[in-house]
């Protein structure tokens, strides 16, 4: 998305096991924890990767998110409300699972991006996922991504499959966004820790996530006249929390 001339912010919400800067090959300095404990303003804390991108670490092990009390999480608020300024897309990166700062998270969230794998396991638990939020917002926009895929036909195959039985048992569609190959050049990258769309971008991998970025910048474009941006996000999370 940077690479289409975008604004791009991620925010690793994954709490236990925060890691994108180790993935982008940087060594944080500050994270929320600094920002949630009045150390930090948040502008202070976004670090720079690769071609430009722009990320905010949760810190490895940050727990201070769980047990929030209600003046930091005032003043959270008010501090993420800056990164509307900043990055034209935010993406909020959170653990898996049914934790209930996951899902107030997914809750809060204009759309979602739901990553699965063609395991069983990790299909059973990606309905799941979906189940849980159709009880709570059945026109909530999840986006269907299948990352590892041996194929083009079993990504396809397994994305049709999902949305049927969304659709037929819990009304809910699942909008297709695309597929990422099981490539043994995003294992090198990682081990790198440089982003293999960067260090391998002649792969299958890389093209995949090309064809993505393409999906969400033409929706981008056709939602942005109608949409808030971060301050609906924070609005809603708030009255979640």
């Amino acid at each position: 998305l940077v690479q289409l001339g975008l604004k791009v912010i991620i925010i690793d919400a994954d709490l236990g096991l925060s890691n994108i800067d180790i993935v982008l090959g940087m060594n944080s300095k500050y994270n929320l924890s600094d920002v949630i404990n009045y150390k930090k303003d948040i502008l202070d804390i976004i670090e720079e990767g690769p071609n430009g991108i722009k990320f905010i670490s949760g810190g490895s092990g940050m727990q201070d998110l769980i047990s929030i009390d209600k003046h930091q999480l005032t003043n959270l608020l008010i501090q993420l409300e800056k990164l509307d300024e900043e990055a034209d897309i935010i993406f909020i990166d959170t653990g898996a699972g049914l934790s209930d700062n996951v899902l107030n998270f997914i809750y809060a969230a204009k759309e979602i991006i739901l990553v699965t794998t063609p395991e069983p396991t990790a299909i059973t638990d990606a309905y799941a996922l979906v189940k849980t939020i159709s009880k709570h917002d059945k026109n909530k926009e999840i986006k269907l991504l299948i990352n590892r895929a041996e194929s083009g036909k079993e990504a396809e195959n397994l994305l049709f499959k999902l949305n049927e039985v969304s659709e037929k048992f819990l009304g809910v569609t699942l909008h297709k966004l695309g597929y990422v190959i099981n490539d043994p050049n995003v294992t090198k990258a990682v081990k790198l820790q440089h982003p293999f769309v960067l260090a391998f971008d002649k792969t299958e991998a890389s093209k995949n996530v090309s064809d993505i970025a393409d999906i969400l910048i033409t929706d981008e474009l056709i939602k942005q006249n109608s949409t808030n941006g971060i301050r609906l996000f924070i609005n809603k999370l708030k009255w979640f929390f």
